[in-house]
């Protein structure tokens, strides 16, 4: 399946988030991977979470809730998770206006304290997301109310000894919808430690994308039905 690779400007209340559409007709559904944790140019090479996806079939649209001035020169930017949460439903909206998107089932993965705004957000529209993975992250800033709120299927991945883990230990046990957690093996690498998280998250959203009816097959000796033309 070959890809088309886009840059994105998103509108977003005053500001435009810099995005990357993976995209081809071929695809099964959409990941959307929202992180704020910094500002990767455009065109470097595909993250294994990204390559992970698309290998299995889902176009993916990475998109930074930072502006590059926020990243650049102010700190606190990350933490504030309504207006993180707003940017990602901006995006959705986004996104319902693509005919190339419509239709298309969505999983989000979320990184840093996107992982807590992807939960509000999934709060505020419940039927726009059919799962969400949490790479290590901050989950525990969507606020306990958010947790215990959401519905939609969601998994936290957290890599072995690592620095959020106690945060999210605390965090997991107030969601009260489909939820899951995963640990890492220990990894020899960084790049290998990305590759499991990479492998995690697919196979979670993999596993809540709705599944399409096909018809009846005719029955023996009986060719299939055509439709009628005008």
């Amino acid at each position: 399946m070959k890809l088309r690779h886009t840059p994105l400007s998103i509108p977003a209340h005053g500001v435009w988030l810099d995005g990357m559409l993976a995209h081809s007709p071929e695809v099964r559904a959409l990941a959307l991977y929202v992180h704020s944790s910094g500002h990767p140019p455009l065109d470097q090479a595909p993250k294994p979470l990204e390559l992970a996806l698309q290998a299995a079939g889902f176009a993916t649209m990475t998109v930074d809730l930072l502006t590059r001035h926020e990243a650049q020169h102010d700190a606190d930017a990350p933490f504030n998770v309504p207006r993180l949460t707003e940017r990602i439903l901006d995006t959705l909206d986004w996104a319902a206006h693509q005919p190339s998107l419509v239709g298309l089932a969505l999983g989000v993965v979320a990184s840093g304290t996107g992982c807590a705004a992807a939960i509000r957000a999934a709060v505020r529209m419940p039927e726009a997301f059919t799962s969400i993975a949490c790479l290590g992250g901050r989950p525990d800033l969507a606020g306990a109310e958010p947790l215990r709120a959401v519905r939609t299927p969601t998994r936290f991945v957290v890599a072995p000894d690592g620095p959020e883990a106690a945060i999210l230990a605390s965090a997991y046990p107030l969601l009260k919808g489909g939820h899951d957690w995963l640990k890492l093996p220990p990894a020899r690498s960084e790049h290998d430690q990305e590759a499991l998280a990479a492998q995690a998250a697919c196979a979670w959203l993999g596993r809540h994308i709705p599944r399409t009816e096909e018809p009846d097959p005719p029955p023996p000796g009986q060719a299939p039905a055509t439709p009628l033309r005008p």
